[in-house]
């Protein structure tokens, strides 16, 4: 397989192959970042889909001395999807109003993520607004400390604090649980 620097190069000169192996190369990666932060598989492959057809309009402006191939890409991928999660005016009504006849149809959330929404409801409001940039958010720990106008340590003791508070809470629930099916 070629190097990264032959198949930019063809890249920027608008060579497909080039394209197509660098998407095969690296488009994984960027996948599960979008999904990561979107949580909807359709959306995440449209934007993965939106940032290679970037990638291949704008190739002559990566410069390999500003950084790595990779993070260009990861920088697009990020840019893309921040801006479909801050984008609120709905145009085409996505939403399904039908009337369900069957309530169980109705209810699909599975009850291992209520369980866990729950228990992050209950975290100190700055441990939950850590948890939520970082785990729901898609953020860095450096971009969320930023955001939280706290230093980097603090945030970092924020969100080990608030993992071991999760961990302790879902797992007294889990064991409550167990007990109960046990004796049933």
């Amino acid at each position: 397989m070629q190097n990264d620097n032959s198949l930019i190069r063809d890249l920027k000169a608008k060579d497909e192959r080039a394209l197509s192996l660098l998407y095969d190369k690296y488009s994984g990666a960027i996948y599960s970042v979008i999904l990561k932060m979107i949580r909807d598989e359709g959306k995440a492959q449209n934007l993965l889909q939106d940032t290679f057809m970037t990638v291949w309009e704008k190739a002559e402006r990566y410069d390999e001395t500003k950084g790595r191939f990779y993070t260009w890409v990861y920088r697009i991928a990020k840019n893309k999807t921040l801006n479909v999660l801050r984008k609120t005016d709905v145009l085409i009504q996505t939403d399904d109003f039908s009337v369900h006849t069957n309530k169980e149809d109705a209810i699909s959330i599975e009850p291992e993520y209520l369980e866990l929404n729950g228990a992050v409801t209950t975290l100190d409001a700055h441990h939950k607004e850590a948890i939520e940039l970082v785990y729901f958010k898609g953020l860095t720990h450096k971009e969320a400390h930023q955001q939280m106008d706290v230093p980097l340590g603090t945030f970092k003791s924020y969100i080990r604090q608030a993992l071991k508070q999760l961990r302790e809470t879902y797992a007294k629930s889990l064991s409550l649980i167990l007990l109960i099916l046990n004796a049933l």
